[in-house]
């Protein structure tokens, strides 16, 4: 049974940082690409950042360029997301999805692999 399996999530306050884990059951690791995702109460669930199987190519929503870095091991099976600068607006449950169509730009997520999401929350 594939695994995903997010951590790192917590309460900072605004400006602070946190870094979020991926760890993943699925081998080759390297064979797939990797999004985070996030869903804040009320809201749809919305792309934070993606990268493709080797790790060269990341693409980064709006909101978060210049704060967040997305990265990954392929030899530990995990993918990273490093949140600098948090705002309130990011507070949120965070996932990690792998699998889906990774595209310069874009990453389409695949609805079988998803993790259980970590929470963050950011405090004024």
């Amino acid at each position: 049974q594939v695994q995903l399996v997010e951590s790192g999530g917590g309460l900072v306050q605004a400006g602070g940082s946190l870094s979020l884990t991926c760890a993943a059951s699925l081998r080759p690791f390297s064979d797939y690409a990797v999004g985070w995702f996030r869903q804040a109460p009320g809201k749809e669930r919305e792309i934070v950042a993606a990268i493709n199987w080797s790790g060269l190519d990341t693409t980064y929503t709006d909101a978060v360029k210049g704060r967040f870095t997305i990265s990954r091991d392929n030899a530990k099976n995990a993918a990273y997301l490093q949140m600098n600068s948090l705002r309130l607006e990011d507070t949120a449950v965070y996932y990690c999805n792998a699998g889906g169509a990774y595209y310069t730009g874009s990453y389409v997520p695949f609805d079988q692999y998803w993790g259980q999401g970590t929470q963050v929350t950011v405090s004024s």
